[in-house]
């Protein structure tokens, strides 16, 4: 019997699915695992702005789905890309261990950040690097970009842009690093809620493939990850709002940042706090309390707003 893991076709997700595919091939060596390509809504339509499509989820939709119908046993996700919500009858069955979580800057030029002439084009689509960007320079024009790494790269390469902003995770599953100019500092850059982790999805009645899911998951990771996500949740944010969130283990606690930025990066609200490893939602909750209380539901209005 074959067990079927999927994820989208693009060579990163392709790549982030061996991962785990290899893992459970070591974990269970008398069972069988094999890959099976999704196309997500967002795949089908790269050309159009991200804004343009709509609704959060447009990258794990058809994933889940197809997990919800049977034509796959588990599957894999960038967990920054995955909504607050989990569809009824599904599971996050494994946080792994995080990566990086880092953004990544590369430039066509070599230059840093700091170093880029006035009027630089950065080619990035989130709203959450875009106010970053903003708040530490505002003389730099960041402009959309779609397209999974390597076609973001090649547009890089074509002078389409003179830097962008991807991942560092997903450049260095790819044995890409080379290609990265900077890291930005989370003093300047705080990055998505779950970044740098990946998420495994099964069905919540399969047994089965929870169990054999269970040895993947990393439980420090899996604390941080929830701690920026009830921070999200919280906040009323998803994936398409400039709030940015980092949780890490410091002393056997945890330490969680957040910060809620405006969209031209004019204005910021930001804040840190630390608590148990064992309390990861409340301590989620708490620091959005205080960073509501500093301000950050003007701040997401405006960056809502048409």
């Amino acid at each position: 019997m074959n067990h079927i893991v999927g994820a989208r076709g693009s060579s990163l997700s392709r790549c982030q699915a061996q991962m785990i595919l290899t893992r459970l091939e070591e974990q269970c060596p008398s069972r069988r695992f094999v890959f099976k390509a999704i196309a997500s809504a967002g795949d089908r339509q790269p050309d159009v702005r991200l804004v343009a499509l709509g609704e959060e989820g447009i990258f794990v939709k058809e994933l889940e789905a197809a997990l919800s119908g049977g034509e796959i046993d588990c599957a894999v996700h960038s967990l920054k890309d995955l909504p607050l919500a989990t569809p009824e009858g599904l599971a996050i069955a494994a946080i792994t261990e995080r990566d990086d979580a880092h953004d990544a800057f590369i430039s066509r030029s070599g230059r840093s950040f700091e170093e880029l002439p006035a009027g630089s084009r950065i080619g990035t689509s989130s709203p959450r690097r875009i106010s970053q960007l903003r708040r530490r320079r505002k003389d730099v024009e960041c402009v959309e970009i779609r397209g999974n790494v390597d076609t973001r790269l090649r547009k890089l390469q074509e002078g389409q842009y003179d830097a962008i902003v991807l991942a560092a995770c997903g450049l260095i599953r790819l044995g890409l690093e080379d290609r990265i100019t900077e890291l930005l500092p989370f003093e300047m850059m705080l990055p998505e809620p779950g970044q740098g982790c990946l998420a495994v999805e099964a069905r919540s009645g399969d047994s089965r493939m929870i169990e054999m899911l269970r040895g993947l998951d990393h439980a420090p990771s899996r604390a941080c990850v929830e701690a920026e996500r009830a921070l999200l949740a919280a906040l009323g944010g998803g994936c398409r709002v400039p709030i940015a969130a980092h949780a890490s283990r410091q002393e056997g606690g945890l330490t969680l940042e957040g910060t809620v930025v405006s969209a031209d990066g004019r204005e910021a609200v930001r804040d840190r706090i630390s608590g148990v490893i064992t309390e990861p939602v409340a301590l989620g909750e708490r620091l959005a309390k205080r960073l509501i209380e500093q301000g950050a539901p003007q701040l997401l209005e405006k960056a809502l707003r048409p």
